[in-house]
């Protein structure tokens, strides 16, 4: 029996999606990111998705996660510029409310956001640093196509160590082998 890959579109962040943001602060969602964030430091991060994602000059963006054909929000996902190594690259970040995991959601919506970066064309490489703990958002990496390089210590959120995985996948290469693999 061949299971097909769940439908999901990626919708510019807005301002009407503190709601989403505020489910996905949810304490069982935020383990491996130094827990729920206070009220303060969501707000600003709302802020900072709603202007990377209505700014035209961004070389990143954030976006509502919606599930289809049912259009219900279910997380969210982005890709924004960082310096990795010495070199610019494209650093992707994801969330799945709870009761939508498990579905390949987050594969899907990462697939999605991989087009997007590649057809900006700015940078080769995409990178995602999921805790080494955090199994599910390690399983989206490798079933995206990313490339596990190793471990490695980041700090995140400010103040935090994290011991990471360091996935990338290759931007110049991955179109075929992405399309492919859903």
């Amino acid at each position: 029996m061949e299971m097909t890959a769940p439908r999901v579109r990626l919708e510019p962040w807005s301002l009407r999606d503190l709601g989403l943001l505020r489910a996905a602060n949810a304490p069982e969602l935020m383990t491996h990111l130094g827990g729920p964030e206070s009220e303060e430091r969501l707000l600003s991060r709302h802020l900072r998705y709603v202007a990377l994602s209505t700014n035209p000059m961004a070389d990143g963006l954030m976006f509502r996660i919606v599930l289809l054909p049912d259009e219900e929000p279910v997380g969210n996902i982005g890709f924004w510029p960082t310096t990795w190594r010495d070199q610019g690259v494209y650093e992707a970040g994801w969330t799945v409310l709870g009761e939508f995991q498990g579905r390949g959601l987050a594969v899907a919506a990462t697939r999605e956001v991989a087009k997007l970066a590649r057809a900006g064309g700015r940078h080769r490489w995409l990178m995602a640093h999921p805790s080494v703990a955090n199994a599910p958002s390690n399983g989206v990496c490798r079933k995206a196509g990313f490339v596990l390089l190793g471990e490695a210590e980041i700090e995140y959120p400010a103040g935090h160590l994290m011991r990471c995985n360091e996935w990338r996948l290759d931007l110049e290469a991955a179109g075929e082998r992405a399309d492919e693999a859903i």
